[in-house]
């Protein structure tokens, strides 16, 4: 056999789930035992290997197709890792938040049952990346059984520390820019609220959402994929300008959450055969695992303790 279509590894006597199979392809992408434009084994090669039938392999190829580490997934050749996969867990290098948290929600709603926990100003960007996989499932292309989701968000009853008018002598503009993002938060909020507890009827789905509100603003935002993956951004402040205020531009500080580097982490937990990985890659995965579970156990802790009930009106 062309050792470029080769697979890596042993066949397996036991079944394995789609989710396992793109975790140990995964792994072999970061370990370096696949390489950026190796050709794949064939589905039906990994169907053999891993002891399923081909619908699980494609499965777990579309759940890497979205995490951008293969291209050219198709029924008709095999996929090759992508030329700009990384190695380790965080296999591409850092994006703007609407760009990565795409493909990052795609990959999680691949699961039967989706759990997603996020912080953040606004929930924008997380309503546009969730409203690509109802469009799949409106379509039938995807059907989980379960999607919970919680959300982290500031309330309406802080003065936020961003946005901010850059001179005090405009404090009291303050107050409409609060009104502004009040009028987003809530906004996005019941668009997101509206879009997942609809597929209750409309698919049988079992869905599940909440909000909390935080005592503060929050300087940086944490989505929390599957209570594996932890996707993490700062929001970094700049100076802009707002025309709408009386005819008088407004200076302001403020971030664009959509615009903020989006940094992937994820466990080495759980996958397969870690002896013949070498231990650079071993130790990265260690600490995306520590990672997320602190995140996890962060998150959780606010949750818990000083949020309170959060209604959008």
């Amino acid at each position: 056999m062309d050792p470029e279509h080769a697979s890596v590894r042993e066949p397996r006597a036991s079944r394995a789930s789609h989710r396992e199979i793109a975790d140990e392809l995964r792994s072999r992408i970061g370990s370096g035992a696949l390489r950026p434009g190796q050709r794949m084994p064939t589905q039906a090669e990994l169907a053999e290997e891993f002891g399923v039938e081909r619908g699980a392999v494609r499965q777990a190829l579309d759940i890497l197709h979205a995490e951008r580490l293969l291209t050219g997934v198709s029924k008709g050749s095999p996929a090759r890792v992508a030329e700009g996969a990384w190695p380790g867990w965080s296999a591409a290098p850092p994006q703007p938040t609407v760009v990565g948290l795409g493909p990052r929600v795609a990959a999680a709603f691949a699961a039967p049952e989706v759990r997603i926990d996020a912080l953040c100003l606004t929930s924008v960007s997380l309503t546009l990346a969730v409203g690509e996989q109802l469009r799949l499932i409106h379509a039938g292309e995807l059907k989980p059984a379960k999607i919970d989701v919680r959300v982290l968000l500031p309330s309406h009853r802080i003065e936020l520390a961003f946005p901010t008018p850059v001179d005090p002598v405009h404090a009291g503009d303050g107050g409409l820019l609060h009104e502004r993002w009040l009028a987003v938060r809530n906004a996005q909020g019941l668009v997101l609220r509206q879009n997942l507890l609809a597929l209750r009827t409309t698919h049988g789905i079992d869905v599940r959402l909440t909000f909390r509100a935080l005592p503060f603003t929050p300087p940086v935002k944490l989505y929390l994929l599957n209570e594996a993956e932890a996707l993490f951004a700062y929001y970094t402040l700049g100076r802009h300008e707002q025309r709408e205020f009386g005819g008088e531009p407004l200076q302001l500080y403020d971030a664009d959450g959509t615009r903020s580097m989006l940094f992937a982490f994820g466990p080495g937990a759980g996958t397969r055969d870690a002896g013949t990985r070498d231990s650079g890659s071993r130790e990265a995965e260690a600490r995306d695992a520590a990672f997320v579970a602190e995140s996890r156990r962060w998150f959780d802790a606010l949750w818990e303790t000083i949020s309170s009930d959060l209604e959008l009106t």
